[in-house]
């Protein structure tokens, strides 16, 4: 693996791995991703060769304009281009009708619908633009574990990507909210860096997801397995974690709080934009000093905390 600066010559060469059907990581605002030509079925085998992702388990494409996703669309309802116009480039990605199949062979993920988005970052619109090409881009690392939020958490995950484009630590730090306009009324299916509330302001109701989905089973979106976002650490979540009965938990052991600190302690943001934005970069830390148990304080039962609820719920999900 080499990891380049994301300036001129960086794109340049990472345009010429994606031109060769091969797969580059590189920033968005929400997390590192591992992109390919959304339409080579040899790319996209590669996306999931390499993070041994589950062939059920889809893949969101991403475009440099509103007129790039609505040509993937069979039909691009009127909800679309208002989300598009307040949320584009965003964290917000949008599943419609599908028009074109991307990927084809490796993509046996619900065959009706393409998940569409427009990153915001400089680096992934200046590489959409650079190519020419509609890239799928999940997360670059292994399936089940923890989203990378830096090109070094890239490196450690999926050493053999051949080159990875150094945009800095990611903004958002969580992955975008998907919402599937497919049929009559929205409806999230992955919460997200984007609000439901600030969705609603334009949209109106959006229904939940429902029961979970069964692993095996065609979805419209990545982020719907059972367990998902987990460290290599057993993380455990507690409303107090000082209640935990720590005597047959495996050394050594960490605590992720949000409020008061204990000695050595991992405390982040009591405002739930700013503890996303920091949760997988923990994560990394923690695992990476060798920790064997991770001890989460469970976040508040709200709306605004619905994102990193989901995230630490299927990270403590077990095999």
């Amino acid at each position: 693996m080499t990891i380049v600066a994301a300036d001129a010559d960086g794109l340049r060469r990472a345009v010429e791995v994606l031109r060769r059907e091969s797969v580059v990581a590189f920033p968005t605002e929400t997390v590192y991703g591992l992109g390919a030509n959304a339409f080579s079925a040899k790319a996209v085998a590669e996306i999931y060769r390499l993070k041994n992702r589950p062939s059920w388990n889809p893949l969101i494409v991403h475009v440099a304009t509103v007129e790039q996703a609505r040509a993937l669309a069979r039909h691009w309802p009127a909800a679309a281009d208002e989300l598009a116009a307040r949320f584009w480039p965003g964290p917000l990605t949008l599943v419609v009708p599908r028009l074109i199949a991307p990927g084809a062979d490796h993509h046996e993920a619900a065959a009706d619908t393409i998940a569409l988005r427009i990153p915001a970052h400089p680096v992934a619109l200046q590489l959409l633009e650079a190519s020419g090409l509609a890239l799928a881009a999940p997360s670059a690392n292994r399936s089940e574990s923890i989203s990378p939020t830096t090109a070094q958490h890239v490196l450690r995950s999926l050493p053999d990507v051949p080159l990875v484009l150094d945009g800095g630590p990611a903004s958002f730090g969580i992955e975008s909210t998907v919402l599937d306009l497919s049929s009559a009324r929205p409806r999230l299916l992955r919460p997200g860096a984007l609000g439901l509330r600030e969705l609603r302001d334009v949209i109106g109701p959006i229904e939940l997801p429902e029961a979970e989905v069964t692993d095996g089973t065609a979805r419209h979106s990545p982020g719907m397995s059972r367990r998902h976002y987990a460290p290599r650490a057993k993380l455990i979540l507690a409303k107090d974690t000082a209640d935990v009965q720590r005597a047959d938990l495996d050394p050594p052991i960490a605590v992720l709080t949000y409020e008061g600190q204990g000695p050595g302690d991992e405390v982040l943001s009591a405002e739930p934009r700013e503890y996303a934005a920091d949760l997988y970069a923990a994560l990394h830390r923690l695992d990476d000093a060798g920790v064997a148990t991770i001890l989460v304080q469970q976040p508040p039962e709200t709306e605004e905390w619905l994102a990193v609820r989901d995230r630490l719920g299927r990270a403590a999900a077990t095999a």
